[in-house]
């Protein structure tokens, strides 16, 4: 598959160019998650087995033990259901578009615009993934990938979400006659385009609109955030930008 990218440019002239994820990595990703998934439902089920073996044998009615068996029925469905689709939807949310296969090809979810995902978006995507995984084990999904210009699933396009890979290129964009932007040297944790683009906007930030200013801090946070030391990890959108 031909990779492709998408550039997204912000009401303050700012371009983000992404390379978009492309159907094999995505669906290595997914073989990562897959293994992970399986290999807690058997510790889970292998669980359930070993204490159900070690329950005392007719201690109830006829009744009530067929009503305990269908109540057990039911809450290792729910677990099941839980683990499948519930582990895409917490991970992503929690780590910030990804999921621990996504980190290991290094790829990342992110609305349309180059937003961070947010719950809302993740849990729209991850329940059309119930009838992608049903409906021939995502060969809609794969084909819905081919033939879309940002390679999306039908996840993406209900919940309005791409997936990238993680290190996009950011360049700023002057918003008229300027001098040239001044070049910066890589560091440990930048890139000289993300340095130079965090400055640009820490210069510009109180000309921002409130909503505006914190929407781009907090995208701009979120592309580094996972390789900066904890003690800045830890740290709100803002004084992160500033730090570095």
């Amino acid at each position: 598959m031909v990779d492709r990218t998408v550039e997204v440019r912000t009401p303050e002239s700012i371009a983000f160019t992404y390379e978009l994820a492309g159907l094999g990595s995505r669906f290595l990703a997914l073989a990562v998650d897959q293994l992970i998934q399986f290999a807690t439902l058997g510790a889970i089920f292998a669980g359930i087995v070993l204490a159900a073996s070690r329950l005392p044998k007719h201690l109830a009615p006829d009744a009530a033990e067929k009503l305990g068996e269908s109540f057990a029925v039911a809450f290792i469905i729910t677990v099941a259901f839980a683990v499948l689709f519930g582990y895409f939807i917490l991970s992503e949310t929690v780590w910030n578009g990804q999921t621990p296969g996504k980190k290991l090809l290094g790829l990342r979810v992110v609305r349309d615009g180059g937003y961070p995902i947010d719950f809302g978006a993740s849990l729209i995507r991850n329940l059309i993934r119930v009838g992608e995984a049903l409906l021939g084990y995502y060969i809609l999904a794969a084909i819905s990938a081919l033939i879309s210009p940002e390679n999306k699933r039908l996840g993406d396009l209900a919940a309005g979400t791409i997936v990238v890979r993680d290190a996009p290129l950011a360049t700023p964009r002057s918003l008229g006659a300027r001098d040239e932007e001044p070049t910066y040297a890589s560091t440990a944790y930048l890139a000289g385009e993300e340095r130079a683009l965090i400055k640009r906007f820490l210069e510009r930030r109180d000309t921002l609109a409130p909503d505006r200013r914190k929407a781009l801090a907090a995208h701009l946070a979120a592309r580094v955030r996972a390789r900066v030391p904890a003690d800045l990890a830890g740290l709100e959108d803002e004084p992160l930008l500033e730090r570095l």
